[in-house]
């Protein structure tokens, strides 16, 4: 059952068009064309020799610019709480993340769900530079229990379709949103430009109904 959705998460990283929209088919007009860009950016999705032994994960997704094993995990439970394997899985995703600069993560598919039924968690690591570092930011990390030990939560994960997005948007893309970000801190900069002359100059000028009051407290002082 566990490689049955492997493939089906392989066919949306590798671009494929029909798996991408049979993933997507009860998804919002939204969700469905951000999950789309990735056909545009696929990536080379390979199943690891030993499949989730030593640190690989199910999954070796692969491009040019960023490259992460993927551990995938389906349930009908919101929660999967790790011991035993699954613990001894984690903590080898970890080591090996640390060791080679990647970034791990689990794709958790939740079952008899509708609209995008897959979310995706980071292995929290420290060994992360360049892209990967800003893209770790945007993914949040499985969380803690109150003992401090992780756990996978469906509802805390970043849905697929985002993921996708953050992952294969376009340099045009990428530009435009900076060009909009600097628009706005201009924009923002003038605001305040104004504001502080604005109150310089009421600070300078002094009202002529005040002007009396001020002349008898200068003469009260030479007296």
């Amino acid at each position: 059952m566990g490689s049955l959705y492997e493939r089906e998460l392989r066919a949306v990283l590798a671009g494929e068009p029909d798996g991408v929209r049979a993933v997507t088919r009860s998804c919002n007009p939204s969700e469905k064309a951000r999950a789309m860009q990735v056909i545009r950016r696929p990536f080379l999705v390979v199943r690891a020799a030993g499949s989730g032994v030593g640190g690989a994960g199910d999954l070796l997704a692969i491009r040019g610019d960023v490259s992460f094993p993927i551990e995938v995990k389906a349930n009908k439970e919101r929660r999967i709480y790790l011991s035993g394997r699954t613990w001894e899985q984690y903590e080898e995703l970890k080591r090996a993340g640390e060791a080679c600069g990647l970034l791990p993560i689990y794709a958790y598919r939740l079952k008899g769900v509708r609209g995008d039924s897959w979310r995706i968690l980071r292995v929290e690591t420290t060994s992360l530079q360049g892209r990967l570092a800003v893209i770790a930011n945007r993914i949040p990390a499985l969380p803690l229990t109150r003992n401090s030990r992780p756990y996978l939560d469906w509802e805390a994960g970043l849905p697929l379709h985002r993921f996708l997005s953050l992952l294969c948007r376009d340099e045009e893309s990428y530009e435009a949103t900076a060009t909009s970000l600097r628009a706005r801190n201009n924009a923002w900069l003038e605001r305040e430009e104004r504001s502080r002359a604005e109150a310089e100059e009421e600070a300078v000028a002094v009202p002529k109904e005040l002007a009396p009051a001020e002349e008898w407290v200068r003469r009260f002082r030479r007296n």
